[in-house]
């Protein structure tokens, strides 16, 4: 029996006129002097102050702070400081918790835990994250329901083929029980145009099938020619490649995981990774720059609610053709 059940996914201070108005009772004496009593309140007024009146206490009320898990990966505003990043993680200092916030140039800085944070310009109190035990059957990062005795089988003969290995990394992180648990391999091709040569060598049959995942699969495109050219020399069935739009599977990632709207939009000639880089402020010189903003990216993913669709719907099929 399939040890998990697939499952594809798809915020003035007013003064008294002095003319004998209601509540000011003017005196003038013979020495020509002009006194006035202060103001009493009037019994008789059924509707109360001026609550927009400088000097009433409702004008000076503050909102009222909602309060709000400190997750990972939330983005927040101190107030007093001004300081917007994304939450990387609560500890506690001194005998008090408190939470570092990580901003887009990867800059961190420590507050402590509690009142003072905006979100969305709205006043939030920050309280510590508590998980709360599941209530109901447990599901992989990709959605799936998981077995509650889920053991990884021998592996298939079929395979899955990514192009480099961020594209690996982030397969495994959200579909990795799945794929352990229908005994699936991931393997590098180490980009398409390898694939003919590939497929040549791996001879792939009915019962040893290979999905392919390519990035910047569009109709046209460079990688769409290898691809179907590569299609023509397997046998009808046996093979699938699918891809996702992205110029890179970093753009799979939804932008709002990193603090984003959008991911930038790189100038052509320009190196697409170190390009983005530069655009976010973060360092972007050496290769291992590109290394530590991936795993930065990387760690922003929790589930398949936060890649996008065009991709997640191709993986999926992948997964549904080397297991059939």
């Amino acid at each position: 029996m399939n040890p998990i059940a697939r499952h594809t996914p798809r915020a003035r201070q007013r003064f008294g006129s002095g003319t004998g108005a209601a509540g000011d009772v003017t005196d003038v004496s013979y020495h020509g002097t002009v006194t006035s009593t202060p103001t009493l309140p009037d019994v008789n007024d059924r509707y109360g102050p001026d609550v927009l009146s400088s000097g009433s206490r409702s004008a000076h009320r503050r909102p009222a702070s909602l309060p709000v898990p400190a997750e990972r990966g939330l983005v927040v505003e101190e107030v007093t400081t001004g300081w917007v990043g994304a939450i990387t993680r609560v500890e506690k200092s001194g005998g008090e918790h408190v939470v570092v916030l990580e901003d887009r140039r990867g800059r961190t800085r420590t507050f402590r835990l509690g009142p003072g944070f905006w979100i969305d310009g709205k006043p939030v109190e920050l309280v510590p994250h508590r998980p709360t035990a599941p209530t109901g059957p447990k599901r992989t990062a990709s959605g799936s329901l998981a077995a509650p005795d889920q053991r990884a089988r021998v592996a298939r003969g079929s395979r899955i083929w990514v192009e480099g290995k961020h594209d690996a990394e982030l397969v495994e992180k959200v579909w990795g029980d799945d794929l352990r648990a229908e005994g699936v391999v991931v393997e590098l091709l180490q980009g398409v145009d390898n694939l003919a040569e590939a497929l040549r060598d791996f001879a792939p049959t009915a019962e040893r099938k290979v999905g392919v995942l390519v990035d910047h699969l569009v109709p046209g495109s460079k990688e769409q020619r290898i691809a179907d050219q590569a299609l023509r020399t397997v046998r009808p069935g046996t093979v699938l490649v699918l891809g996702h739009p992205y110029v890179d599977v970093w753009q799979a990632v939804r932008p709002q995981r990193i603090g984003l709207d959008r991911w930038p939009v790189i100038e052509r000639g320009t190196e697409w990774k170190r390009g983005i880089l530069r655009e976010l402020g973060w360092p972007a010189d050496e290769q291992a720059d590109v290394a530590r903003a991936w795993q930065r990216i990387l760690g922003s993913v929790r589930s398949y609610a936060d890649l996008e669709p065009s991709l997640l719907g191709r993986v999926e099929e992948l997964i549904d053709f080397v297991t059939a």
